[in-house]
This record gives C-alpha cells, sequence and structure tokens, in this order.
C-alpha cells in the first residue's frame, strides 16, 4: 500500500502562483512513476503531468506545458507540482497518483494505470 496525501492547494488570483506538493508513504517511493490530476466540476478527470521513478523524464498536459514544472525528491517521498501563469481554467481539485513500474512499461497520462491515488487538494483561481 501507498499513502498520498496532498497539500498547498488555496484560492489565488489569475497570473499567480502556487506549489502542490505530494507526500508518499509505505512502500517503496522510487518504485512508482508518480503523476498529478485535475478534475473540475461537470468534468472528467485529466491529466497534467508525471515523472518517472527517477526524476529524468517528465510528461506534461499540452494545456499546461511551459507553466507547471513537476519534480520530485526520493529523499524525502515528495512530489511537486510547480504552477505559474495561473489560469481560472486551472480550478480543479488536484490529485496525486502512484503507477507502479514493476509491470515492466508505464502509461503516465493514463488515469486507469495509477494504483494508488490521494484525497486531492482544491485549486481555485479567481479571474
Amino acid at each position: 500500500q501507498v499513502q498520498l496525501v496532498e497539500s498547498g492547494g488555496q484560492l489565488v488570483q489569475a497570473g499567480g502562483s502556487l506549489r502542490l506538493s505530494c507526500a508518499a508513504s509505505g512502500r517503496t517511493f522510487t518504485s512508482y512513476t508518480m503523476g498529478w490530476f485535475r478534475q473540475a466540476p461537470g468534468k472528467e478527470r485529466e491529466f497534467v503531468a508525471a515523472i518517472s521513478w527517477s526524476g529524468g523524464t517528465t510528461y506534461y498536459a499540452d494545456s499546461v506545458k511551459g507553466r507547471f514544472t513537476i519534480s520530485r525528491d526520493n529523499a524525502e517521498n515528495t512530489v511537486y507540482l510547480q504552477m505559474n501563469s495561473l489560469k481560472p481554467e486551472d480550478t480543479a481539485v488536484y490529485y496525486c497518483a502512484a503507477q507502479s513500474t514493476r509491470r515492466g512499461y508505464t502509461q503516465p497520462r493514463e488515469r486507469a494505470y495509477y494504483d494508488y491515488w490521494g484525497q486531492g487538494t482544491q485549486v481555485t483561481v479567481s479571474s
């Protein structure tokens, strides 16, 4: 089992910045690709960003590329999402997720391949 706890969500004005954190406990953190997803009211949960177990490879949704940065600190079992130039359309509940690398392959953009999820943190961007 892996437990994930997100933090850092809050109300921010458009153009502002936030950094989300996701603290992981349980099994070996480096056995997991880590991802961030978000879900706005009335919409499906969508992929935002992901990072490989080593931190060497990152993936982004087109809608956030150039504005968001995902990173991880394996010594602290934590993954981060730095969000800059925030827009009202970024308003959503943001979820951290862990995908095991033991399958021998990863699908970092695919929600169905993630094994563990956090409870989410609310990000609200006002115009």
